[in-house]
């Protein structure tokens, strides 16, 4: 998974990287459809490869990034020794019909995702693509740190720090 924090003020963006803990997939199903958990533990600042999934340019010395880890990580932001891990318990993966002849195959994913102990309505369009006998299984949302109880990360009187959406990108491999 990977994500990408605005900035507010003199900050600046960040890529961010965060694994699966674990998850399963029932494609059309329309109750109990799975379950994805997010390990909030390997949450990682700047990577190039998380810099360059999310659009962002330029690397972030080492230092940088372990003060992003610390602050991000810490109980005043995502609180990870009190909440660690994230939830999306899908209720329903449903098939979108085509909007177009040839269309990327999409699927609805409806459930609720928990964060930071609070839990919201969530839906992800995503789009299946069958890859060496496998479904990928990908798509991105937006979510408002806010909404979770999160108040995004402020310093020097909120000269800098974050913004509050988030927008969260992922990627899953389920077995045919």
């Amino acid at each position: 998974f990977y994500a990408h924090v605005g900035k507010t003020g003199f900050g600046h963006e960040h890529g961010v990287e965060a694994r699966l803990k674990s998850g399963h997939l029932q494609l059309g199903a329309d109750r109990n459809a799975g379950e994805i958990v997010i390990d909030m533990t390997s949450f990682k600042a700047d990577s190039d490869e998380a810099r360059k999934y999310v659009g962002l340019e330029g690397s972030t010395d080492a230092g940088t990034r372990q003060g992003v880890d610390t602050n991000m990580l810490g109980p005043d932001v995502l609180n990870v020794a009190k909440y660690p891990t994230a939830v999306f318990k899908v209720s329903s993966i449903q098939q979108v019909k085509p909007k177009r002849p040839n269309a990327k195959t999409q699927y609805k994913l409806d459930g609720d995702f928990t964060l930071h102990g609070k839990t919201n309505k969530l839906s992800v369009l995503a789009d299946v693509a069958k890859v060496e006998g496998f479904l990928r299984v990908y798509g991105h949302f937006s979510i408002l740190q806010s909404d979770f109880g999160i108040t995004p990360y402020r310093k020097v009187l909120g000269a800098v720090g974050v913004a509050d959406r988030l927008t969260i990108w992922g990627e899953l491999w389920v077995v045919e």
